[in-house]
């Protein structure tokens, strides 16, 4: 049988040229923030290794993780899924439908049998033995556990697969379910987000790729290489908080000035993702930047925690080298709103300053 080509292979073939190559490699390596021995590695890797065989299932979902994954960058999604990768099956893109479809599905899991990855979309519902979701012409929660027992791993793409988001909301009439509580023998890598940044999904991949591995994740299963700092603490108005300046009312003065959005809502104190450092849009902007706050989108629960306008009334006070991991495993001590606090004396402090010199 005839090995599946490399991604080296594949580009070669298409007409790239070895100069082309290696600067795809340090690019790539460069924007996903890896070390300076990553290039070698990336290339070393990309030409020995076969590509890897994925299957990409949909549940209860929007698509707006695939819209966000075909928008990438940095690689360019093209260079993921038709030469990194072996998107084997994807009944949102591919060609094939049906009958055809599924026998695609069935012969990629027997071929690659404990070598492909299941990328998730989407989460079952469990109520009425899963009838909320057919796919195939069965319950797509049937689906999931079948396809799940011979993969190598599973990637939960979004808040959907990775918490339930909206479909799971209060009071969940049709038992919307997140993945890892369903599949609970295999390793998953949670990327949350609704939906996640386009080069968090493509740098997960191009990671597995290239160094045969999952990334180092944190205690809630997300990736630390894109999760393991709060937007709050790369976030261009964080100057603007420390010195107690804050919008106050939508296009007041604050507003125009770019002023934190704090008492506005925004959750960029309790959030952890790469909002702030990679953005959006090929690195153009985040939510932040065009003038609206974080949503949490990346937490658990966040569909569920209020109007994303309220202004966040219970906030621990941590340090910028905090992580998810020691924020998780630290007792909630401090109640009542520390972040304001802080920010009302830095505000204090400055009129006193200001009194004092016009007293003089």
């Amino acid at each position: 049988m005839r090995k599946t080509e490399t991604f080296y292979d594949v580009i070669r073939r298409q007409g790239i040229t070895r100069r082309s190559f290696i600067k795809f490699c340090s690019l790539t390596a460069a924007s996903l923030g890896f070390g300076p021995d990553a290039k070698t590695a990336m290339a070393e890797a990309l030409e020995t290794k076969e590509r890897v065989p994925v299957i990409w299932m949909h549940g209860l979902e929007c698509t707006c993780c695939s819209e966000s994954f075909i928008r990438s960058a940095h690689p360019l999604v093209k260079d993921v899924v038709l030469s990194m990768i072996s998107l084997d099956y994807d009944d949102t893109i591919m060609v094939a439908a049906g009958h055809q479809a599924e026998a695609i599905l069935e012969e990629t899991k027997q071929k690659y049998k404990g070598k492909y990855i299941l990328a998730v979309e989407g989460n079952p519902p469990l109520n009425e033995d899963g009838m909320f979701c057919i796919d195939g012409g069965r319950p797509f929660v049937e689906k999931l556990k079948y396809v799940a027992e011979d993969a190598m791993a599973i990637i939960a793409w979004g808040a959907c697969a990775s918490w339930g988001c909206v479909q799971a909301a209060k009071p969940n009439p049709t038992q919307a379910t997140p993945i890892d509580k369903v599949i609970r023998d295999k390793p998953i890598i949670k990327v949350p987000g609704c939906p996640p940044i386009a080069e968090v999904m493509t740098g997960v991949v191009t990671f597995i790729t290239t160094f045969g591995r999952l990334p180092e994740l944190d205690r809630q299963g997300r990736p630390k290489m894109f999760y393991s700092q709060r937007i709050h603490d790369k976030c261009y108005r964080r100057p603007h908080f420390d010195a107690g300046q804050f919008v106050e009312e939508w296009d007041d003065e604050g507003a125009r000035n770019g002023y934190c959005l704090y008492k506005m809502g925004c959750r960029g104190p309790t959030t952890y993702n790469a909002c702030s450092t990679v953005r959006w849009n090929g690195g153009v902007s985040f939510p932040i930047q065009s003038g609206h706050g974080c949503i949490g989108c990346s937490e658990d629960g966040f569909w569920d925690k209020g109007s994303f306008y309220d202004r966040l009334a219970t906030i621990n006070q941590f340090g910028i080298e905090a992580n998810a991991d020691r924020i998780g495993m630290t007792v909630a001590g401090v109640i009542g709103g520390a972040i304001a606090a802080h920010a009302a004396i830095t505000a204090v402090k400055r009129v006193t300053t200001k009194r004092e010199k016009t007293d003089v």
